[in-house]
């Protein structure tokens, strides 16, 4: 049986113990199981046969957990809309649970890692004394500075969507951007500059050009804007605030501008000239440019999202690789690994890689170093592709990967779940995707590994409440005869009690919020079986206690060889307030705290236990020939109350002890 996801593993749970209530059940029908083993052949067969028939029929309704499908139904789609609420639109109903599972995330950097914004990080104009204009743009420096961001640009803002963004090269929007910060209009100054010609940037030359009449000094100039280092070889002057000067000290510049390299930032030069009326349009720009004027260089950087070095934190804690696959340069790569946190100090620099250094290797050689690498720069989509395969095939991780690009599109597919940019992604990207990031934010994956580990995790709570009544009942039901006693619940009393165990367990243990202590356990093992040894231990244990007590309760009211109606009840009702006292345990798989901690965090729980307790409260004093209940007493009901209540309470010190153990204190968030 394929048993690598949740639905396998449903499956065979679903499957077990179907299988073995039908078995039980037949058993009684066949009179395999008799009520007195010394009566193996009853007188009155065809009463008998009743009998069983009525009994295997309660044991198969109460046992088989038709419960779980509805618990996994609900399970997942509480967890999609509360996914889609943290910018995860699940478009596949597996992938809520799948990326709870996640071992490997490869992760885009541009717009996910970091704000796919080109923003100004800082500006060097000797000129401007505070490195800012004004709007009023009074200083001659100031006009000059404006005019040359303004005019020497093809780039645009739009304002449709509120907040100006750029329109055309992300960089010059950069620019036009700082502008707008400080009320300069960038039109107005583009509108006022006459242009005469202009020079678009080349690889070659590295710069871009602009020659206009200026609106600030009414003469031919000519702006330059591009590489530092090969504008700055051009200029002969600078633009101080006291005027234009020899340009004599150009050292502290370029180490200026080698310290925001270093950073990764892009810089732009500036500078200017004036050219005479009668210039030759025809000459050569690298003629024209001589001699230039120094105005300044400003650093752009696309800054990493603020919200990225928590999030890569809280992947660690959890036990999951983060590995980045960018089309950027190994330099830029490493500076946004080191801004947030994936890059340690003692990372060595085999961890880093471009694609085509990846491409050379053989498949062995590649899974080698697809397990240890953190960086995949220079990468293209077919990089992307292998590097994922391998992950999946012979590593056997679960691999989450996002993507934006049509490229994209076969390792989205091959992924176990793809996570395509819903803002830059494109549409071929989206319909080969699993859930769409909304705000393309590598925070919201963490949020979708949280809400993927909680799902799992409010599965396995429900199947520890109903399988902890299962075993005791079923046990009880099998030893019965053996020991001289029954069950003595009637076929309507014990679907009051399928109905608890089945649909209000569900609804109440489904919808429970996530603990970030889901985010300090290592990922599942995909093969691991849904039963933990540590609710095997619960099942185990709570189930003996509920032996202990109703085993006793039969032999006790069973001593005069018949139940009163009374004592009927008294029994029902203590099965009834065992499984809720229960409830409370369960809703504590694998966390510490107090029962009680955060409960009113989940309302669904506490309009679910307050519905089972009033409706066995009517049923026990207002049930009467339907339920064949008697009332009973306010001191029985405390009693009752009290000693059931002892299966919360044992857990309570259970937790208690583990809470000063591990020395947590562990609460809700």
């Amino acid at each position: 049986m394929e048993q690598d996801d949740l639905l396998g593993w449903l499956k065979t749970v679903g499957l077990g113990i179907g299988v073995f209530a039908v078995l039980v059940g037949l058993a009684y029908m066949v009179h395999l199981i008799p009520f007195a083993p010394s009566n193996w052949v009853s007188p009155d067969f065809t009463k008998h046969v009743l009998e069983f028939f009525m009994i295997a029929v309660t044991i198969i309704v109460v046992a088989v957990p038709e419960g779980l499908a509805m618990s996994v139904t609900l399970s997942l789609a509480y967890s999609m809309r509360k996914m889609t609420a943290t910018n995860n639109l699940v478009r596949r109903m597996h992938a809520c649970e799948t990326i709870g599972a996640s071992t490997v995330i490869c992760s885009d950097k541009t717009g996910t890692l970091t704000m796919n914004e080109m923003q100004v990080y800082d500006v060097n104009f000797p000129s401007l004394p505070e490195q800012k204009v004004t709007s009023e743009l009074n200083m001659f420096p100031e006009k000059l500075i404006a005019e040359s961001i303004s005019a020497n640009s093809t780039a645009n803002l739009s304002t449709d969507l509120g907040a100006p963004r750029s329109l055309g090269n992300p960089t010059e929007g950069a620019l036009l951007l700082w502008l707008n910060k400080y009320g300069v209009e960038y039109l107005k100054n583009r509108s006022s500059f006459i242009i005469i010609k202009q020079w678009t940037f080349t690889t070659e030359k590295k710069y871009m050009a602009t020659l206009g009449k200026s609106f600030v000094s009414g003469k031919n100039i000519l702006h330059v804007k591009g590489a530092p280092e090969i504008v700055l070889s051009c200029c002969s002057q600078v633009l101080t605030k006291d005027g234009i000067k020899p340009f004599e000290d150009k050292n502290s510049i370029e180490d200026s501008l080698k310290d925001y390299q270093a950073r990764t930032m892009r810089t732009l030069g500036f500078a200017y000239r004036e050219v005479p009326d009668e210039i030759n349009l025809e000459e050569d720009i690298e003629e024209l440019a001589k001699d230039l004027i120094w105005l300044g260089f400003a650093a752009i950087a696309d800054p990493v999202r603020p919200e990225v070095p928590t999030a890569i934190q809280d992947c660690r804690k959890a036990g999951i690789k983060v590995k980045i696959v960018t089309g950027d340069n190994s330099a830029t790569a490493l500076e946004i690994a080191r801004q947030i946190g994936l890059w340690q100090k003692e990372d060595t620099p085999d961890k880093l890689m471009t694609g085509s250094e990846f491409e050379k290797l053989s498949d062995e050689e590649a899974k080698e170093v697809s397990a240890r690498l953190k960086i995949l720069a220079r990468a293209r989509p077919m990089d992307k592709m292998r590097l994922v395969k391998l992950l999946h095939d012979k590593g056997k991780e679960i691999v989450a990967v996002t993507g934006d690009g049509t490229n994209d599109a076969p390792a989205l597919n091959y992924a176990n779940v793809g996570l395509a940019m819903g803002k830059t992604g494109t549409a071929v990207a989206k319909e080969a995707s699993d859930i769409i990031l909304l705000d393309d934010s590598f925070k919201s994956i963490v949020n979708a590994v949280m809400w993927g580990r909680s799902l799992y995790q409010n599965i396995q709570r429900f199947i520890l409440f109903q399988l902890t009544i299962n075993v005791a009942a079923c046990i009880i039901a099998m030893l019965g005869p053996f020991i001289g006693v029954e069950l003595p619940l009637t076929v309507i009393q014990m679907l009051w009690v399928n109905l608890i165990m089945d649909t209000f367990a569900a609804l109440a243990l489904a919808t429970e919020p996530p603990h970030w202590t889901v985010m300090t356990k290592p990922p599942r093992k995909p093969t691991e079986f849904i039963v933990s040894k540590e609710m095997a231990k619960s099942i185990f244990s709570v189930g003996l206690i509920f032996l202990v007590i109703l085993i006793g309760m039969l032999f006790y009211f069973n001593r005069d060889g018949d139940f009163t109606i009374y004592e009927k009840s008294i029994f029902f009702n203590v099965f009834v307030l065992l499984q809720f006292w229960n409830l409370f345990n369960a809703r504590c798989l694998g966390l510490t705290q107090s029962a009680f901690s955060g409960i009113l965090q989940n309302r669904g729980f506490i309009v679910i236990a307050t519905t089972i307790f009033i409706g066995q409260i009517l049923i026990i004093q207002f049930g009467g020939k339907a339920f064949r209940t008697v009332p009973l007493s306010l001191e029985d009901w405390l009693i009752i109350a009290g000693v059931t209540s002892l299966v919360l309470w044992i857990g309570e010190i259970w937790r208690l002890i583990a809470r000063f153990t591990s020395k947590k204190d562990v609460s809700f968030t």
